[in-house]
């Protein structure tokens, strides 16, 4: 097996790109970490974590952010964390189609554009990983999250796909589904709503006060929110295994929606998506 220790990380300004670049760094392995601001860039490389600028809604910057990650990293890599993101909140009836394609691209296109280059290179080198930071709302929908939650649907059949066509090369696939995690989620996805949905206008419009409302919150969503940790755990283990398992389940919310699509009917699982969900 190939010793994988050149990691290119997206999505790294805060939360869990940030602290698994830090947590491999200290593990020994040689980190590129990646922005879409420059304002982040520059803050990482003040604390030397080797920082580039790719903004995953630009063909572009993906190109560019790429070619400079390979530089830093010696010319190889050896594994992608494909995790920059974020979270369009709002009832598919309120969103603007140019808000949904918008949250497309930075959680669906750019990471194929860039899982892309990275396929391409890991063929001529003769192996790499490529691990994929989904969600549970990519195993369940819940109500006002259909465009984080459609990203997310298309990146498990994308990575899937992606497994079965690279099954008989040396470059291995996994996902990790991760649930509540402490980070800026929240609070990126409240400027998001508010920017892009006219929500007072809405029939939904008392739905969506307890929409902002949890979202302004700086609270754990509930006693099962874990640590970006977690998640660094389990991209830790996909790295070193000889064997990586094709899904990482992190949190109890992971598990048991992992769980419950399988063995609940659709109209059963629909009820405990309706009460609250995961």
């Amino acid at each position: 097996m190939a010793d994988v220790s050149h990691v290119l990380l997206t999505g790294c300004s805060s939360g869990i790109g940030y602290h698994c670049a830090q947590r491999l760094a200290e593990q020994g392995y040689q980190v590129v970490a990646s922005c879409r601001k420059r304002s982040d860039v520059e803050r990482l490389r003040q604390q030397n974590i080797p920082t580039v600028l790719l903004d995953l809604a630009n063909c572009d910057s993906i190109e560019r952010g790429f070619t400079q990650a390979l530089e830093l990293l010696d010319g190889r890599i050896d594994a992608l964390f494909n995790n920059g993101a974020y979270g369009q909140t709002g009832a598919l009836e309120d969103l603007k189609t140019c808000d949904l394609k918008a949250q497309f691209e930075s959680n669906f296109f750019g990471w194929h554009h860039l899982t892309q280059l990275a396929v391409k290179k890991m063929l001529v080198q003769g192996h790499g990983r490529i691990v994929q930071n989904s969600s549970v709302l990519g195993l369940a929908a819940l109500r006002f999250r259909g465009a984080y939650s459609a990203s997310k649907f298309a990146l498990e059949g994308y990575t899937d796909t992606l497994r079965l066509e690279l099954a008989d090369t040396p470059i291995r696939i996994s996902l990790i589904e991760t649930g509540p995690i402490n980070s800026q989620f929240r609070h990126n996805a409240k400027t998001v709503f508010l920017n892009t949905i006219d929500w007072q206008s809405s029939r939904h419009r008392d739905n969506y006060q307890a929409t902002l409302t949890r979202l302004a919150s700086d609270k754990p969503l509930n006693s099962h929110t874990l640590e970006p940790e977690a998640v660094a755990q389990a991209l830790l283990k996909a790295l070193t295994h000889a064997s990586p398992k094709p899904r990482y389940y992190v949190t109890r919310a992971s598990i048991f929606t992992g769980i419950a699509r399988r063995i609940l009917p659709t109209r059963w699982l629909d009820r405990v998506l309706l009460k609250g969900g995961v």
